[in-house]
C-alpha cells in the first residue's frame, strides 16, 4: 500500500509536535511519567508559585516544583516536590514559600532535629512566611503613625510660632539679625588681627619666638659658663656644709659674753678702766696736769731765760712765771 505524501507530512508534525511539548516540559523539570522521590506540602497561599521553581536546602538546591494542585475548593494549594535523589531529611523540617520581587518564587526548607526522616511521598510540615512587601508594610506601618503624630505636633508648634510672631517680636528679631552682623563684623576684624600677630615675618608671636630662640641660642653658646658657675656654686655649697659654722657661732656667742662682762665691769667702776671711765676725780687730775703741762710749755717758750741761762753779759729773767696757759690769756 501506498502512503501518500500528505499522511507523511501530518505524521511528520505530529511527531515533532509531540517531542516539542515533551521537551518544554523535561526543560521544565516535569515529565509525565512521575517517577523519581517526591515530597507533598500544603500551603493556604502558594505566593505566586510555579511548577519548575527551584526547591533550597541552605542555599543548596535539591530540586524542583513537579506539580501544583489545589484541594478543598482552593482552601489549601498542595504542591508536590520532586527531588534530585532521596536526601535524609529530618521529619520535623518545614518548609516555606520564598518570595522575590526580582526573580521566581522558591521553597526553603529549614532542617529539624529530628532523629527520623521522611520518606518518598510524605507530607512535609509547612509555615506562612510573610511576604516581602507585607514584611515591609508592617515595620513601616508604627513608622507611619509616628510621622502622622510628629506632622501634628509640628503645625501646633507652627501655629504658636506664628502666633508669637508680633510686630514688636519682629523689630527684636530684626535687631538679634543685626547685632549678629556686627559681632561677624568684629569677628572678620579679630580674624584679621589674629592674622597679622602669626603672621611668618613681622608677626609680634613671630618676632617673640625669635627672641626665645635667640635666648636658648645665648644659653647653648654659654652652656659651659654656666656649667662651670654651677660647678663653683656646688663647690661653695659644699663648702660651706663642711665648715664649722656651729663652731664659729659659739666662738662668737663666748666673745660677745666676754665682751659683755668686760663693759659690765667698765661701767661698774671695778678695775683702772672702770676707775677712768666713771671717777670723775681722775679725770679733773688728768685736766690740771695736762693744764698745768700746758702752763709750763708757754711758760718755758715764753721765758726761756728763766730756766736755762746762757749769756755772759745778760742778766737773768726776773719777770712773774705764767699760771694759765697762753690761748686762755688772750682770750
Amino acid at each position: 500500500m501506498k502512503i501518500s505524501n500528505e499522511t507523511k507530512v501530518g505524521a511528520l508534525t505530529a511527531i515533532a509536535i509531540t517531542l516539542l511539548i515533551l521537551g518544554f516540559n523535561f526543560l521544565k523539570g516535569k515529565s509525565f511519567l512521575k517517577t523519581g522521590y517526591f515530597f507533598y506540602a500544603k500551603y493556604p497561599d502558594a505566593k505566586n508559585l510555579m511548577v519548575s521553581n527551584p526547591v533550597f536546602i541552605n542555599g543548596y538546591r535539591i530540586g524542583n516544583v513537579f506539580e501544583i494542585e489545589n484541594e478543598d475548593n482552593l482552601k489549601n494549594i498542595i504542591v508536590t516536590i520532586k527531588l534530585n535523589k532521596m536526601y535524609q531529611v529530618p521529619n520535623n523540617s518545614t518548609a516555606f514559600v520564598k518570595e522575590n520581587p526580582l526573580n521566581t518564587s522558591s521553597i526553603e526548607i529549614n532542617l529539624g532535629d529530628s532523629k527520623t526522616m521522611l520518606n518518598n511521598g510524605d507530607t512535609i510540615n509547612t509555615i506562612n512566611s510573610e511576604s516581602l512587601l507585607g514584611s515591609i508594610t508592617n515595620q513601616l506601618s508604627p513608622l507611619s503613625d509616628q510621622l502622622k503624630n510628629t506632622l501634628t505636633s509640628l503645625n501646633a508648634v507652627l501655629k504658636d510660632v506664628s502666633s508669637i510672631f508680633d510686630p514688636s517680636t519682629k523689630n527684636n528679631l530684626q535687631q538679634i539679625i543685626t547685632n549678629v552682623q556686627k559681632t561677624t563684623e568684629n569677628l572678620q576684624n579679630t580674624s584679621i588681627r589674629l592674622e597679622a600677630l602669626l603672621d611668618k615675618e613681622n608677626g609680634s608671636i613671630t618676632q617673640s619666638l625669635n627672641n626665645v630662640n635667640s635666648f636658648t641660642k645665648n644659653l647653648s653658646d654659654n652652656n659651659e659658663k654656666i656649667n662651670a658657675t654651677l660647678s663653683n656654686i656646688q663647690t661653695t655649697s659644699e663648702k660651706l656644709s663642711k665648715a664649722d659654722i656651729e663652731g664659729a657661732v659659739a666662738e662668737l656667742k663666748k666673745a660677745a659674753t666676754e665682751l659683755n662682762s668686760t663693759i659690765a665691769k667698765i661701767n661698774s667702776s671695778q678695775g683702772s678702766l672702770g676707775l677712768l671711765v666713771n671717777d670723775k676725780t681722775l679725770y679733773n687730775n688728768l685736766n690740771n696736769t695736762v693744764r698745768s703741762a700746758n702752763i709750763l710749755m708757754d711758760d718755758l717758750r715764753t721765758h726761756p731765760k728763766r730756766y736755762v741761762h746762757i749769756s755772759v753779759f745778760g742778766r737773768k729773767d726776773k719777770t712773774a712765771p705764767l699760771t694759765e696757759p697762753i690761748d686762755s690769756i688772750k682770750h
